[in-house]
């Protein structure tokens, strides 16, 4: 019998349990994906703890990697044994096995492992949307990122660069921040309590940034504010210290009109060619090398509960995967 971490409380780490289930046959439009690797995403913790509630009981984890064991009626183009990876806006992906929409995998191409599939489909696709449509990077354009040693942070900072950008990061520790250099970084700010305006400025020669890029929400919030330059974009990704509070429109204006966005991967692939041309410009930039994938760590699927308290303890640099 299959086995899935599921929760039935929200809460710590400890809630995550180990369980068997069916998943029976795969329906109409759908394929069943027997898992060789699954990613590991902070999204994960909001839908343990319930800061994204949905109905309980409920599984985790939104991606994975895999080959197709079944295909249901309907799905054309697809056959067993085809090397796949999928994201999906619900939970469910730490599991052995798992039946998705067929129209929502992604073959994966050769030169693609599927660990790196796993590891990189939900933060790459991220990085793309961040770099390549809610705020357009270009040549000569200044940008902050947070979390550069993260999962996302690394992947978007070495694309970033690659763009021609002159990228600023910001690490929790030295050793995240030399990380963050090897990854795309001119300049790395170290630690969540440092002056963050006053190091840009210093960086910038006063001017600030373009583009600010904050999963860190509640603690970075105005910070970040303070180091756009006027007309700059901040881009709000993320919620790791909580959500960001409610603020008044004119924060923006007397800091120089800027713009404000808050959003979310799944209005950016919703459709399927949107996926897909996503997916390929991603693997692209990988297999030509652009952008190297550092997974940080491995664990088995039933100690999951281990890597999200890594995870919430910023122990991690990179990305996670779990191996069923």
């Amino acid at each position: 019998m299959p086995k899935a971490i599921r929760i039935h409380e929200h809460g710590d780490p400890e809630v995550m349990r180990w369980e068997e289930f069916d998943p029976g046959p795969p329906g109409p439009e759908e394929a069943r994906v027997r898992h060789t690797a699954i990613g590991v995403n902070y999204i994960d913790v909001y839908d343990r703890t319930g800061l994204y509630p949905g109905a309980l009981p409920s599984g985790l984890g939104r991606e994975a990697a895999g080959v197709v064991e079944a295909v249901g009626r309907g799905v054309r183009g697809l056959r067993a044994g085809a090397r796949v990876a999928y994201v999906l806006p619900s939970p469910g992906s730490y599991a052995d096995v798992r039946n998705v929409p067929a129209e929502r995998l992604i073959r994966i191409p050769a030169g693609i492992t599927d660990e790196q599939a796993a590891a990189i489909l939900l933060k790459g696709l991220t990085a793309h949307y961040l770099l390549r449509r809610t705020c357009r990077v270009k040549r000569g354009h200044t940008i902050l990122f947070h979390a550069a040693a993260g999962g996302v942070g690394l992947l978007a900072c070495q694309w970033a660069r690659s763009l021609g950008a002159r990228v600023i990061g910001v690490a929790g520790s030295e050793e995240k921040a030399r990380l963050a250099r090897r990854h795309g970084c001119r300049h790395v700010i170290v630690g969540r309590d440092a002056d963050l305006a006053a190091a840009v400025k210093r960086f910038t020669r006063g001017a600030g940034v373009d583009v600010v890029y904050d999963s860190v929400g509640q603690a970075t919030f105005h910070a970040s504010l303070d180091c756009l330059k006027p007309l700059g974009t901040m881009v709000s990704f993320g919620n790791a210290s909580g959500p960001v509070p409610p603020f008044a429109p004119l924060e923006l204006t007397r800091r120089g009109s800027l713009f404000f966005t808050r959003p979310a991967l799944f209005h950016y692939i919703a459709t399927r060619d949107a996926l897909e041309r996503a997916a390929r410009e991603l693997f692209g930039v990988v297999r030509r090398r652009i952008v190297r994938i550092r997974i940080g760590r491995r664990h088995r699927l039933q100690d999951a509960p281990a890597a999200h308290r890594e995870l919430e303890a910023r122990r991690t640099a990179g990305s996670i995967v779990l191996v069923p």
